[in-house]
């Protein structure tokens, strides 16, 4: 059984969670993430939830999407336009339950999957365990928006190592992605996991290094928080420039939040 398509389903499920208690002025308020509603944040993650099952299951068909999402961009439609249209409208509560079921069918199929099977996606192909990782990083992120929306704290669990290893293994990425020179040297990483546990990567060294909390590493790399806003204790030139650039998904570069930005609101 492929352990990351549990986690996607449980994560997915703690947002639902909190989704459940949204009335239907909720569903209508901007978060702080691009002034996203809740209806925009759940019909992105649904929309591709699809597209990543299509992937493990019907490539003809993810091309299919794939090219009329281009066209549609290329023709200046924005892409929660074109998000929303497939989905028929979809709002609220309705939409809620849609993503619900299909999220937890979807895991299913996962779950039994070859982890080490190639699927297509909209840039390079990548195996089945890093699709199912990156349904995983993208329900925590853009969860992250609603429960800062809320006044909530998120009950964090160790399943975001997921997370913090595709931070660590998008290094180079996050550099070449803005065409600049990947450094030599990566920096050693020392987190505390939610459960108190301690995670490390790389060779010990105090003059290029991160260290502080998982969860405030992957704020920094799905880009829900900017560094400054966390408690990482960042040292030395090269993990200086990562933590103030890092994206750990895909597509062109984007710039994380300014200082200040991201925060959890108070509660209503």
């Amino acid at each position: 059984m492929l352990q990351e398509a549990l986690d996607f389903e449980t994560e997915s499920e703690e947002l639902l969670m909190l989704l459940e208690s949204f009335s239907r002025q909720d569903w209508q308020r901007q978060t702080q993430f691009k002034h996203w509603t809740a209806n925009d944040v759940i019909a992105h993650l649904h929309f591709f939830n699809y597209a990543a099952d299509l992937a493990l299951s019907n490539s003809d068909a993810l091309a299919r999407l794939m090219s009329e999402l281009n066209a549609a961009t290329k023709q200046g439609v924005p892409h929660l336009v074109f998000t929303r249209a497939k989905l028929g409208g979809l709002k609220d509560r309705e939409l809620l339950k849609q993503w619900r079921d299909f999220y937890r069918e979807m895991a299913q199929r996962f779950l039994v999957a070859d982890p080490k099977k190639r699927v297509p996606w909209a840039g390079p192909s990548m195996s089945v365990r890093s699709s199912i990782t990156a349904r995983l990083m993208e329900t925590w992120a853009h969860g992250q928006a609603l429960y800062d929306l809320m006044g909530e704290t998120r009950r964090e669990n160790d399943r975001i190592r997921s997370i913090v290893v595709l931070g660590i293994n998008t290094f180079a990425w996050t550099f070449a992605n803005r065409q600049l020179p990947v450094p030599t040297s990566v920096p050693y990483v020392r987190l505390v996991a939610p459960s108190g546990a301690i995670w490390q990567w790389g060779n010990r060294d105090p003059t290029n290094c991160v260290e502080g909390t998982a969860v405030d590493f992957c704020r920094v790399v799905t880009q829900v928080r900017n560094v400054s806003d966390t408690g990482l204790k960042v040292v030395g030139a090269t993990a200086t420039a990562w933590m103030a650039i890092a994206q750990c998904f895909a597509g062109p570069p984007q710039d994380p939040p300014l200082p200040g930005t991201r925060f959890t609101q108070h509660r209503r």
